[in-house]
């Protein structure tokens, strides 16, 4: 997914978490979520692919035979195509096999008679706006179930299993029906943005509270700044900020509260009083960026690249959206939601997931070599070649050499992502239950014009979880 950020259809190919549309693309689609599937769902079943097959090792555990062809396709959108030219470069030197590339936005107009056909290409990256429903393919029976390639021996250490190298949780926006059918590629953290150069100006530090927090939103006020930018037509991204103030807040049982669809998610929940409190805060005393309630995600980022606001709430496909709007100086750094009292998740915390779905279909005519693509895909080398051709980390631990020069924005995603740990998290519900979402989304909006108070719009949230939790097909969801 990689057009530019928008709204709640998570671009990336109507981007991911939230069907945003948007920049750069960062995550899955929001209606991918577990929907059921039948049986056949994800089955490779009897296809030609296997006849590629040949002997099997530590080294090539498919049996890839040299010389043969592999067809890849890839969504080109705001990370290009570049990078996956360069693994084809790799893979044909490595491997002697050649690829077709094909490089497009019309994913669906392209695929679909392919699909239908019987005839799919080998591996494709299924993003942007024409993305193809990974949750209707998989219904389809058209995706192959990823366990293999996830199971098979690392490339940068055979000792262990591909699925150990992968930061943990990201695996998940590919999951249908428990099982890894689409390999989200992309790493992205979401939380606070701000400008490295402004802050030295000024002498603020990074808060890590809540109360610093707004005592450098009461500073710049009387300087004529901002103290919060966020993209007032898409409420998709204050819900970064108060969304995550509840799971820091609450720890992940509050998370899994609202994407279980619990009666008290909202109403009755601390954690999402104290959240949506703090957020509501911001506004009561004034610390919004004016006018920002009324800008698209380009406008409100645009003004905070002029330093009319200390602070954007974004995911990490801000940098590469705003490239030509940022002063060279500007010195953009992220971090993480500061905490409120007592909360029971660290400073150091951080919303992370993954985007950008990679799928192999059932009927790939080369199964080995697509298999063989992906294992490689999640190698330090591959790894590196994509963060340099596309200024992004993928979801491979440590997967980007040192030696890579990232820009200033996405080192400090780099930063961050250690400083974290194993201390992230991620809502599923804006995969899994896009309408509710919306909802969610239009209190939020309602909340920051100031037209609803914390109190109403715990109660519109709530009521959004119980209509959903009403529909039988929310069953097959659940998060332990």
């Amino acid at each position: 997914m990689g057009s530019t950020a928008h709204h709640g259809g998570e671009g990336v190919g109507r981007r991911d978490l939230i069907k945003r549309s948007a920049a750069l693309g960062l995550v899955a689609a929001p209606g991918m979520g577990l929907l059921s599937a039948c049986a056949s769902g994800g089955g490779g079943g009897d296809n030609d692919g296997n006849a590629n097959e040949g002997k099997t090792s530590k080294s090539n555990p498919f049996g890839v035979e040299k010389g043969g062809k592999l067809d890849v396709v890839i969504f080109k959108g705001g990370y290009g195509d570049d990078y996956a030219k360069a693994w084809e470069g790799n893979f044909q030197q490595k491997l002697s096999i050649t690829s077709t590339h094909t490089g497009t936005q019309e994913i669906t107009g392209k695929l679909q008679p392919r699909f239908n056909a019987g005839n799919p290409p080998d591996i494709v990256d299924d993003s942007g706006a024409q993305q193809i429903k990974v949750d209707v393919l998989y219904k389809n029976g058209q995706l192959l179930d990823l366990a293999p390639v996830l199971d098979a021996p690392s490339v940068d250490d055979p000792s262990k299993k591909v699925r150990d190298m992968i930061i943990p949780g990201t695996l998940d926006a590919g999951m249908q029906e428990g099982k890894i059918v689409a390999l989200n590629y992309i790493y992205t953290v979401w939380g606070l943005w701000y400008s490295g150069k402004l802050f030295k100006e000024k002498g603020w530090e990074e808060p890590k509270t809540w109360a610093d927090f707004l005592a450098i939103g009461q500073d710049a006020k009387k300087q004529g700044i901002g103290g919060l930018a966020h993209q007032g037509k898409y409420p998709y991204y204050i819900n970064v900020a108060i969304m995550d103030m509840i799971a820091k807040k609450g720890g992940l049982d509050a998370m899994k509260a609202i994407d279980n669809l619990d009666p008290k998610a909202f109403v009755g929940s601390d954690a999402a009083q104290a959240g949506v409190e703090a957020i509501y805060e911001v506004v009561e005393k004034g610390l919004l960026m004016p006018g920002t309630n009324g800008l698209t995600h380009t406008e409100s980022q645009t003004r905070w690249n002029q330093y009319k606001a200390a602070f954007i709430t974004c995911g990490s496909w801000l940098e590469n959206e705003q490239l030509k709007q940022t002063p060279a100086d500007f010195d953009m750094k992220f971090m993480p939601m500061p905490l409120l009292p007592d909360s029971k998740l660290p400073f150091e915390a951080i919303r992370a997931g993954s985007g950008e779905p990679f799928i192999i279909p059932a009927k790939a005519k080369n199964l080995p070599a697509a298999k063989e693509f992906m294992r490689r895909m999640l190698s330090k080398e591959w790894s590196t070649l994509f963060a340099k051709e596309a200024n992004s980390l993928t979801i491979l631990r440590d997967g980007v050499d040192p030696g890579v020069k990232l820009r200033p924005g996405t080192q400090s995603t780099v930063e961050a992502s250690k400083a974290a740990g194993d201390n992230t998290f991620r809502y599923l519900y804006t995969e899994w239950y896009s309408e509710m979402g919306a909802a969610i989304e239009a209190a939020s909006n309602e909340l920051m014009a100031k037209r609803i108070q914390p109190k109403e719009w715990l109660k519109r949230c709530q009521a959004a979880v119980d209509k959903q939790a009403k529909d039988p097909s929310s069953k097959k969801n659940h998060r332990d």
